[in-house]
């Protein structure tokens, strides 16, 4: 039974993301959508939940179809809510008294502990946010669930607990995925559609061997366009050599068959599909400014804790030098944003964290969880141009280099994909020019 049917679905901004999709969901439907950064994943499913209208065609809906939608990142009205307050609030306001047990069930089957349920949102980790708005739109008991990146800021463990979830849940209801995790679709859908400007195909299989049959679509498609462009080029050779004998001889026969030829040829050309080129986002180097100093960070055992004291870990004694490259591994909570916030501290302000000791020529690019360092107001193009002082030529060019295209660099940084957002951030930092790299 379809839930939900597409015909001939298109989003234009400035240039299409996708058009002329047809896609049928069904009940039992676990469907990955895979696209580069800032391609129309979101869009499709903002288009899905009925948050967007589109630009062309149709979308048809089952009567009274309740559609969750888990979006990429935290509203700022929730941040000061509990865990518990922001999934209760899921809840019509008549259903608070009687239902709210079901709160409780679902936060029990994600494993979510008694202590983070009372904890507000803005002291949770990233990971802890996802799953508290996974709870949110869950509790509600949507008859199709939508899930826009799922992954992001989760533990290994929480990713894995995460699968396990959603393998168990009801096989009637779909479950639709955009994501860049592809272990993480292999193991949770059954269909991949594959998000495209002009055709996008759709496989019944997994990730993995959806891709491995997308490439050998592609490539089939490629010798065939091939083939075709051989022969409309041998066609006009005959078409020319026949055109050149019909002048001299006079031959209204000959004169015949060059144009018959020559519409061959033509109707050749038009009718041959060139394989898709996937465009590359671009590669972002970061910049260095150097330093003389072999010594960055000086690590003298300081204490990571929680607001209220309670002690995460300790450091050890440690040095942080030129050309170290150091990944923080640990469970969701466990206190790495906490971390990078007490280096952080210590380089804006040398001297406020006795334990941590800087030296003064390191100079910080820092990006958090968020990406509050890039804003959401103004637009890509203004950002980059005012903050740095470049012409808008050179950010135009800066901007189109690091992913973000041309119609995208006048819109508001808030309007960009959420890959969009970090790639802008990257560039910032490089821009920035430091000698010291904290990234959450």
């Amino acid at each position: 039974m379809a839930l939900i049917s597409l015909k001939s679905l298109g989003v234009t901004m400035s240039a299409p993301l996708f058009s002329n999709l047809d896609l049928i969901i069904g009940a039992g439907d676990r469907l990955g959508i895979v696209a580069a950064n800032g391609r129309g994943k979101s869009t499709l499913l903002r288009c899905l939940a009925g948050e967007l209208d589109a630009t062309s065609g149709d979308i048809t809906r089952t009567r009274g179809l309740r559609v969750g939608h888990v979006e990429q990142s935290v509203p700022d009205a929730l941040l000061d809510r509990s865990f518990h307050q922001v999934v209760a609030d899921a809840l019509p306001p008549e259903q608070l008294g009687s239902e709210l047990w079901r709160v409780d069930v679902v936060l029990d089957s994600l494993d979510v502990p008694e202590d983070m349920r009372d904890r507000p949102m803005r002291a949770l980790s990233g990971g802890w946010q996802r799953l508290a708005l996974i709870s949110r739109v869950w509790v509600t008991d949507p008859d199709v669930l939508l899930l826009d990146e799922p992954t992001n800021h989760l533990d290994l463990a929480r990713i894995s607990q995460l699968e396990t979830w959603l393998n168990a849940l009801p096989r009637d209801v779909p479950v639709i995925i955009a994501s860049h995790d592809r272990a993480f679709l292999d193991t949770t859908t059954n269909r991949t559609l594959f998000l495209r400007p002009e055709e996008s195909p759709v496989f019944s299989l997994p990730y993995s061997r959806a891709r491995q049959a997308l490439d050998e679509v592609d490539a089939s498609t490629a010798r065939r366009f091939e083939r075709d462009m051989k022969v409309a080029q041998q066609l006009r050779r005959q078409a020319a050599k026949l055109n050149n004998i019909g002048i001299n001889s006079g031959s209204d026969l000959l004169t015949v068959k060059t144009k018959q030829l020559r519409e061959r040829a033509e109707r050749l050309e038009d009718a041959a599909v060139a394989a898709h080129r996937e465009r590359s986002a671009g590669a972002i180097r970061l910049a260095n400014r150097g330093t003389h100093a072999k010594v960055l960070i000086t690590l003298d055992d300081p204490a990571v804790e929680t607001p209220d004291g309670t002690l995460l870990f300790r450091t050890g004694k440690r040095h942080i030098c030129q050309g170290d490259r150091i990944v923080l591994l640990g469970r969701n909570g466990v206190g790495k944003s906490r971390f990078i916030a007490m280096i952080r501290a210590a380089i804006a302000e040398p001297g406020s964290e006795e334990s941590v000791k800087v030296t003064p020529s390191t100079v910080l690019g820092y990006s958090d969880q968020a990406l509050s360092g890039i804003g959401a107001d103004a637009t890509p193009l203004a950002m980059v141009s005012r903050r740095f002082e470049i012409g808008e030529q050179r950010a135009h060019s800066l901007l189109a280099g690091a992913g973000v295209a041309i119609e995208m660099q006048e819109k508001r940084i808030a309007a960009l994909s959420g890959g969009q957002r970090s790639r802008l951030m990257l560039l910032v930092l490089r821009l920035l020019n430091p000698n010291f790299y904290l990234l959450d």
